[in-house]
């Protein structure tokens, strides 16, 4: 095995990555609080916030799930997608869940729990979401240290010279990797090491301030890389050799039209308005990145955070769009016979057919990227990796200790003991995930597995955030029985899934003729995305019904978010309070989210995204409406198309967007800091909740215990 890495790939790689490392370390000093290492103080500015959370939102295993999608839909599973355009802006234009999440100023989703329930399902919650967590981000230090093995070109395993030729003390029935024998250790639990090392260094030295400020510096250098990689793969492969690639494939798994594409298993159009209706209902439900909707310097820049992420996912979004054309193209068009069975002979050196898979489309650009580049998409890569394992073990760790352990307590923890255990607990969540890549066995996609798992808490999450922070009459009760049944329908089939061949072997011994059971010997048929379609229906109908029969008094909403005259004398960096909109433009105006909070600059902004998206879908109506009532389009005219719309566009906004996002990022880093040097912190923000209240308003409110 030789590295397909040169010389200057290395260096590409390396120092934005040591620079970093440097970074994290020298703005240790900067977090003083448990305010500061949970929510960096909320002082965060738009930009910021916009970038980090991006950079966070995208991991490495993201993109091999992304991959894996596209590899088996095409452009066909991003049509249907478009369904859910208008949702998706008003979601983002009216700040909703996020605007007055942060407005309770709770730094965890289960503080926001008792604020609004009460402290044993604060308690419940937060266990649940730590357990869907931890099990969702087990196989995250696994697939990605696995991308880089196979993209970088190393051994699989590593020997240990002379100790290689000892006995072998293999374990009988122990996956390879597991056992000694030979001391051969597989290459991807070293890499797991290294990674979870670098990322434990950012997470660990001031939490949430330190991954703000790393993840963002991250975020803009990904960002040019986004474009000179995009740039690089429209000048390498013509789109007649794309095209040609894309429209070989048989009836009904058509990679350009739509219209030709239900005989698709897995990632159809079904998948997409799922995944539409639970974009929706979980909203902000998933705590991976938790922090980020509570660092913002306000409730206006957490929304106008989320409305500018809206322009920044086309740099993304086109970079991975054309890698994985490309790969495509790269592995079935006759001009790249030779790579492609190069490709192939690697990938059956895979013993696992799901890693495979995976691994398919990674091997491939590493066959076909040229120097140079190639370190640029593997430093995207391993950034990404570093910015979400980084957020998910802040996640994880932090939530038992501020959603389990300390609503047990009687008074707070001093701060630096609050800060110890919460570092403790982040470096558990690392050894948990090294652990659990090692050992588990991959069966299905990347993304399904993410849809099962994350179900294990959002199946009933999304009803009770939402029924709690815009309805007064949703009930504790309520809330604990959406929660159980959403999380025991998902529970349950997870189990299914992975001893599909025991329970079917125990049903089939009593309905032997069942012909649904053996027609699926191999696999449970119903995939992730309908079991959690399943959840959250059940959860919702539960917490309207259980919250009507059990309602007693209305709850206090203006206490829970600060309004009217509960609200907290003004500090620096807080925004007005919001106006009512008198008027027919005002009231227009407020429908896409645009208040009185808004500067000439935010209104351009917010109407300039919301036409886009709009005109767009504007556009699928039309195109469908054309397709199914007048004539159909031809694969070619669909190439065109996706051509024109899914990457030249797209491509022409990220260069617009490169430059913009780090003019914006690097002046919210100099607020930041600024900001920071005069923050009024007090020691009693920490999380408890005292009588519905967070600990230090109730001190101010003389509330007790």
């Amino acid at each position: 095995h030789a590295m397909n890495l040169s010389a200057l790939d290395l260096c590409i790689i390396l120092i934005p990555l040591v620079a970093l490392v440097w970074i994290s370390f020298a703005t240790r000093g900067q977090s003083k609080s448990v305010a500061d290492f949970m929510a960096a103080s909320r002082v965060a500015g738009r930009y910021l916030v916009c970038n980090a959370r991006g950079e966070a939102g995208f991991g490495a295993i993201s993109a091999v799930g992304m991959f894996e999608a596209f590899y088996n839909s095409g452009f066909s599973y991003n049509w249907w997608g478009s369904i859910g355009a208008p949702i998706g802006l008003l979601i983002g234009l009216t700040g909703f869940i996020i605007y007055r999440y942060r407005e309770t100023r709770c730094m965890t989703l289960a503080q926001f729990f008792e604020v609004r329930y009460s402290k044993r399902f604060r308690i419940f919650a937060g266990f649940l979401a730590f357990l869907s967590g931890i099990l969702n981000y087990g196989i995250f230090p696994a697939v990605s240290a696995r991308f880089f093995v196979y993209f970088c070109g190393l051994p699989p395993n590593v020997h240990l010279g002379v100790l290689a030729t000892l006995p072998t003390f293999g374990i009988p029935g122990l996956p390879p990797e597991l056992q000694l024998g030979g001391f051969a250790i597989p290459t991807f639990s070293i890499l797991m090491v290294v990674f979870l090392s670098v990322a434990l260094s950012m997470s660990l030295t001031g939490g949430q301030l330190t991954i703000m400020i790393t993840d963002c510096i991250a975020g803009l250098v990904s960002m040019l890389f986004y474009v000179l990689i995009a740039a690089t793969l429209i000048w390498m492969f013509s789109w007649s050799q794309v095209s040609e690639a894309l429209l070989n494939r048989p009836p009904g798994k058509s990679m350009l039209d739509p219209f030709d594409s239900f005989a698709l298993s897995d990632f159809n159009i079904w998948y997409v308005l799922i995944g539409v209706f639970g974009g929706v209902y979980s909203y902000m439900a998933w705590q991976g990145g938790h922090a980020f909707n509570a660092s913002a310097a306000n409730p206006h820049e957490a929304k106008m955070g989320v409305i500018l992420g809206s322009w920044r996912g086309f740099a993304l979004g086109v970079m991975i769009t054309l890698l994985g054309v490309c790969a495509y193209t790269y592995m079935n068009h006759p001009a790249f016979a030779a790579g492609a069975q190069q490709v192939n002979t690697v990938l059956q050196g895979i013993d696992n057919p799901q890693i495979q898979t995976q691994m398919r489309v990674p091997v491939a650009l590493a066959h076909f990227l040229p120097v140079g580049i190639k370190g640029m998409f593997c430093a995207i890569m391993l950034f990404a990796m570093l910015a979400v394992d980084g957020s998910y073990l802040h996640s994880w760790g932090s939530i038992i200790i501020q959603d389990v352990v300390l609503p047990f307590r009687k008074k707070p923890f001093e701060q630096k003991t609050h800060i110890r255990l919460l570092r403790a607990a982040i470096f558990l969540v690392a050894a948990f995930g090294f652990g659990f890549g090692l050992a588990f066995k991959q069966t299905d996609y990347v993304l399904m597995f993410f849809a099962i798992t994350g179900a294990i808490y959002l199946g009933g999450a999304g009803a009770v955030i939402i029924g709690g922070l815009y309805w007064k009459k949703g009930t504790a009760a309520a809330a604990w029985t959406a929660m159980t049944v959403g999380s025991s329908l998902s529970v349950g089939s997870i189990l299914i899934g992975q001893f599909w061949a025991p329970v079917r072997g125990f049903l089939l011994h009593g309905f032997p003729n069942c012909q649904w059971l053996l027609q699926h010997p191999d696999k449970f048929p119903i995939n992730g995305q309908y079991m959690f379609f399943m959840a959250m229906i059940a959860a919702i109908l539960l917490y309207v019904i259980v919250s009507l029969l059990t309602c007693r008094e209305d709850f206090n909403m203006d206490a829970m978010l600060h309004r009217g005259r509960y609200a907290p004398a003004p500090q620096a960096g807080d925004a007005p309070a919001l106006v009512v909109p008198v008027g027919l433009k005002a009231k227009l105006l407020a429908i896409i989210g645009i208040d009185s909070n808004f500067t000439l600059g935010d209104k351009i902004l917010s109407i300039s995204v919301f036409s886009w998206g709009m005109f767009w879908f504007f556009v699928f109506l039309v195109v469908t409406a054309w397709n199914l009532l007048v004539a159909r389009w031809t694969g070619l005219t669909w190439s065109h198309y996706y051509h024109v719309t899914g990457v030249l566009i797209p491509f022409g906004i990220a260069v617009v967007t490169c430059v913009w996002f780090t003019w914006g990022g690097i002046r919210d880093l100099r607020r930041m800091f600024a900001s920071l040097r005069t923050v009024r912190r007090n020691a009693h923000d920490d999380g408890t909740v005292v009588g519905h209240r967070n600990l230090d308003e109730a001190e101010a409110n003389n509330i007790k215990p």
